[in-house]
């Protein structure tokens, strides 16, 4: 397939060389393949990670306002007690 190609030294009519272009063209295929792979799974780690992050934002905003909510709760309750002090 490859016909007669000098490659590294060897001549053609010194041997076959098939198996040495074989082994570079897998190294070259494996190579690239796996880089696509690695890009694509640092692409979804990135998109995973930003989704997770605006998840605990939102999380965070959530907690704050539970906060400020149970605060107003706990601020009322005061002063129903003082309200029923006064009527006591």
């Amino acid at each position: 397939m490859l016909g007669c190609v000098y490659f590294f030294g060897v001549d053609c009519d010194k041997g076959d060389i098939t198996n040495a272009w074989s082994t570079w063209v897998g190294l070259i295929v494996g190579a690239a393949i796996g880089a696509v792979v690695t890009w694509w799974v640092y692409y979804r780690q990135k998109k995973i990670s930003k989704k997770q992050d605006e998840l605990l934002n939102h999380i965070a905003d959530l907690e704050e306002n539970n906060k400020t909510m149970l605060n107003k709760v706990l601020s009322l309750e005061v002063k129903i007690e003082a309200m029923l002090e006064k009527i006591k």
